[in-house]
């Protein structure tokens, strides 16, 4: 399973940037996608996840405190894809984004795969 993302760039303070994240290989079930971030000297931070329920309704979205209300992951299920929408951006968000992701090929087992990161650059 590979996990490919785009997205990162140069933005000011209070721009916007979407990030997309697709999974290719051998994939039976995603369990979840979503995004971490490691800022220089700083360890890294889940950004949000979208993890899959039982049923579509019991899917659910986590957020790290600090980007509530201004970030929004997605996902598109039939692409094994997922998506950042980051608005408001503050030059504390700056740093490299991950994408990760839980994926199962198998029914027995559910393995982690990090994409390459993406820088975000938010000046101020």
């Amino acid at each position: 399973v590979q996990l490919q993302a785009s997205g990162g760039g140069f933005v000011q303070a209070g721009g916007s940037l979407r990030l997309s994240c697709v999974a290719s290989g051998s994939i039976l079930r995603v369990n979840a996608m979503g995004w971490y971030r490691q800022a220089p000297g700083k360890q890294r931070e889940l950004v949000a996840v979208h993890t899959t329920g039982t049923m579509i309704t019991d899917d659910s979205t986590d957020y790290a405190e600090s980007v509530k209300g201004r970030f929004t992951v997605s996902r598109d299920n039939a692409k094994n894809a997922v998506y950042l929408q980051m608005n408001n951006l503050k030059p504390e968000d700056t740093a490299v984004y991950f994408c990760h992701a839980k994926i199962s090929d198998s029914p027995y087992d559910s393995y982690d795969y990090w994409g390459q990161g993406t820088l975000v650059t938010v000046s101020s």
